[in-house]
């Protein structure tokens, strides 16, 4: 076998350039201080036909003054669950310039009580938040009729 040799010019880089331009003046984002307007944002905006269908876990980004940025589909599932990457969670959260992030997911089943592995998926992540110097303020499970809130709850 032959070998091609082909000669790389190591000036030819492509460009990296960061930026960032929002859409909507910062006084016409919903602001949230507490879980319930957390939950309110959030079930506004999700699909209401797939709810109680499948698991979406989603992310939503925060300015300092806790201004919603914008909200993300970080993953879609099953009936049981659904697959959360870390990297897809900060990678959002990063490119959207948050200051901090609060994570959501539903339960199709209406049950509002968080799994061992919801408990132990939201460690890692808040882990994953300090050493990135971007705080996972809380993680609110979104039902039809209520949420649960891991800051609530002591749980974070």
């Amino acid at each position: 076998m032959e070998a091609v040799n082909q000669i790389i010019n190591l000036n030819e880089v492509a460009e990296i350039t960061l930026g960032y331009s929002p859409k909507v003046k910062s006084s016409q984002r919903p602001k949230v201080g507490c879980s319930r307007q957390v939950y309110e944002v959030l079930y506004s905006f999700w699909d209401k036909d797939t709810l109680e269908l499948a698991e979406h876990f989603q992310v939503m980004l925060l300015n300092r003054a806790n201004r919603v940025l914008g909200i993300c589909t970080i993953s879609k599932g099953g009936t049981a669950g659904t697959v959360v990457d870390a990297k897809l969670v900060f990678g959002a959260a990063l490119k959207g310039c948050a200051q901090s992030i609060i994570v959501s997911h539903n339960h199709p089943s209406g049950n509002l009580l968080p799994s061992d592995q919801d408990k132990r998926m939201t460690r890692r992540l808040v882990e994953i938040g300090k050493a990135l110097d971007l705080p996972v303020l809380d993680h609110v499970i979104v039902t039809t009729e209520g949420y649960y809130s891991f800051a609530d709850e002591g749980e974070l």
